[in-house]
């Protein structure tokens, strides 16, 4: 049975109001082709389970489920999604590393008659990305750097795909979100975001490119998964210097903002 194909995740997040529109549940996939230096989820870059010390506790990350597991928690919100015009949002990790179970999960969604999305950087075959977009009303995509040498420098993966998966992204029809994480010394040129805005801006269907600031939120988690956090030096960018990088990304034409 399709719905009893086997995903694994390490978290369900309810009643967000990120990462798509309205009030959302965000299921994180476990496991990520990129190893991006300043990810916030280090948790979710390998597949396999594994303990984390946090607060001085061990916590066991990852755990297999179906769909029909985590149907009901999902449904379990339907008042908030109707009123609120949100749904489901898979992000990660990376969705296309098990994108069969994403397939169904997206699937199952739609036949609930919920909105939704994806939060994925399109590093994959495309005939992996094919198999979501019949059930996806929304891709939210990463874009982190034009340049292929400086993307595999930070994400230990090059970019030619993801740009080839952009624009046949946007040309299914789907609607298609670029976003990009701000990252002081790697992106946060106004020539480089400049560059990543004006290629959106090429893409069929693309209105908007979000920058969403560098933050330090998940640095602790490297300490409790024994990483290291080599960013450790890299202050957050400042308010007005994200708001120079937004008036450089407006340039496009697109409609630009802060955070997503």
């Amino acid at each position: 049975m399709p719905q009893e194909i086997k995903g694994r995740i390490f978290n369900i997040q309810r009643f967000s109001i990120h990462d798509g529109p309205g009030i959302r549940t965000i299921v994180f996939f476990k496991g990520c082709f990129m190893r991006c230096a300043w990810c916030c989820n280090p948790e979710s870059q390998r597949r396999e389970i594994e303990t984390l010390i946090e607060k001085d506790k061990e916590k066991t990350v990852g755990y297999d489920v179906t769909v029909s597991d985590i149907m009901p928690e999902i449904l379990s919100d339907m008042t908030y999604y109707r009123r609120s015009g949100g749904g489901v949002t898979l992000s990660g990790g990376e969705v296309l590393c098990q994108a069969d179970f994403a397939r169904e999960l997206l699937k199952t969604c739609k036949e609930e008659g919920l909105h939704t999305a994806v939060e994925s950087a399109a590093s994959a075959p495309f005939s992996e990305i094919e198999k979501i977009l019949p059930y996806l009303d929304l891709y939210l995509m990463d874009i982190k750097h034009m340049d292929s040498q400086k993307h595999k420098e930070y994400t230990a993966v090059s970019n030619e795909i993801i740009l080839q998966n952009a624009r046949k992204i946007a040309q299914s029809g789907v609607e298609l979100i670029i976003r990009t994480p701000v990252i002081p010394g790697f992106n946060d040129t106004p020539e480089e975001i400049k560059a990543i805005s004006h290629f959106a801006r090429t893409l069929p269907g693309v209105k908007e490119h979000h920058l969403l600031p560098y933050h330090r939120l998940g640095m602790d988690k490297y300490q409790g998964l024994g990483r290291n956090y080599s960013l450790k030096e890299i202050e957050p960018p400042t308010k007005e210097k994200m708001e120079y990088l937004l008036s450089v990304a407006e340039t496009s034409g697109l409609k630009c903002k802060i955070g997503g």
